[in-house]
């Protein structure tokens, strides 16, 4: 598969008083990404700090609103929620891109992963899909498992895909998202809760590089 591993330590689980210099730590433990589930004032200010590849997923109902914040605000990455975007999304994408951010869609638990085939398939496609792996909303919950059959049904119609999981994913969990086919690894509580989070950082993504290899 011709899809990089990218680990995205997930800056809600860091130390918001020092958020400049968490998202260096994990820059300097080997992180691809910044994961952001929050609002562009924060963005904003931690743009000012990094030239990191900021990976922003937006839990609102209108994304629309946002594509205008987020882009003056750094963002790289805008992923929004198909449960609330089927209207529009053409829409969205464009502006996603006419601000110079790359297009993902997410989808909850729940949602079948048929919704997103359009979006990937149309002719102005999203670049990514996020498949939750927890119900969104909430920090730490525990991996559902049963979410893994979409990511194997995407990756088998979309080899060259960027797909994404969110979600309880740490040591004891990567491995089954990496061999379903996962490539992009959201990681929260996983990386900064543990006392060498770069030791997590790398075995995430020698998971995902191993089962690559295997497939």
């Amino acid at each position: 598969m011709g899809v990089a591993a990218k680990i995205a330590p997930s800056m809600l689980s860091s130390d918001f008083a020092n958020l400049a210099s968490e998202a260096k730590r994990m820059l300097s433990l080997g992180a691809d990404w910044l994961h952001m589930d929050i609002m562009a004032l924060l963005i904003e200010s931690l743009r000012k700090h990094t030239t990191a590849y900021l990976d922003c997923h937006l839990m609102v109902t209108n994304p629309l609103d946002y594509v205008d914040p987020m882009g003056k605000a750094g963002a790289s990455g805008f992923t929004f929620h198909v449960e609330v975007s089927k209207e529009n999304w053409q829409e969205l994408v464009q502006k996603i891109k006419a601000k110079g951010m790359r297009p993902g869609v997410a989808l909850k638990p729940g949602t079948p992963i048929e919704e997103v085939y359009p979006l990937v398939e149309g002719e102005n496609p999203v670049e990514m899909v996020l498949v939750m792996t927890v119900e969104p909303g909430f920090g730490g919950q525990k991996f559902m498992p049963e979410t893994m059959e979409k990511v194997r049904v995407l990756r088998k119609k979309y080899p060259s895909l960027d797909i994404e999981v969110d979600g309880g994913l740490g040591p004891s969990t990567i491995d089954v998202a990496a061999s379903a086919g996962a490539n992009c690894i959201v990681a929260g509580s996983s990386v900064f809760g543990a006392s060498e989070p770069g030791q997590v950082i790398s075995l995430l993504r020698k998971s995902v590089q191993g089962a690559q290899q295997n497939n």
